[in-house]
């Protein structure tokens, strides 16, 4: 085991975690930035439905972008913050000018699907590394973001 950083965490187990959080991150940030451009920009019958929850979908991004910076920073790491490497490290890809509601929602439950998948591998680096926050920060996440890949697929009727 390494030296022991300011929390009470093995160094080299919370720079991994770190790592993967700024992976995190990086996805958050542009699921985010597509959720909004679905709000500016839906259109067609179910507009005034769907306009209010991809409003209330990017205003929890938004926390939960904070959350896992501030998270980073805890283990004593930097939080990335240039969208240019969010591009390079996010599995979750930009989203081009969409304004079909339908296309919009298979969008975000992909994004659920990368983002959720990533989530339990830091569920599992952190029990590992006996890491209870960001344990408990992803449990949380995941338990809500379940929640809401449920919501959107009964929309789509799947």
């Amino acid at each position: 085991m390494g030296t022991i950083n300011a929390i009470g965490l093995d160094t080299t187990k919370a720079k991994h975690l770190a790592e993967k959080l700024n992976e995190l991150l990086a996805n958050y940030s542009i699921f985010y930035q597509n959720t909004r451009g679905y709000h500016w920009n839906i259109k067609g019958e179910k507009f005034f439905e769907l306009h209010v929850k991809f409003e209330e979908l990017y205003n929890d991004l938004i926390l939960k972008i904070d959350e896992v910076a501030e998270r980073i920073l805890t283990l004593g790491y930097t939080p990335k913050h240039n969208y240019s490497e969010y591009k390079t490290t996010s599995t979750v890809k930009e989203s081009i000018q969409v304004s079909d509601g339908i296309h919009a929602v298979e969008n975000i439950l992909n994004s659920f699907q990368t983002i959720i998948v990533l989530q339990r591998e830091l569920l599992t680096l952190s029990a590992d590394a006996d890491d209870e926050g960001t344990n408990a920060l992803m449990s949380d996440y995941i338990r809500m973001q379940e929640k809401l890949v449920w919501m959107y697929s009964s929309f789509l009727s799947k």
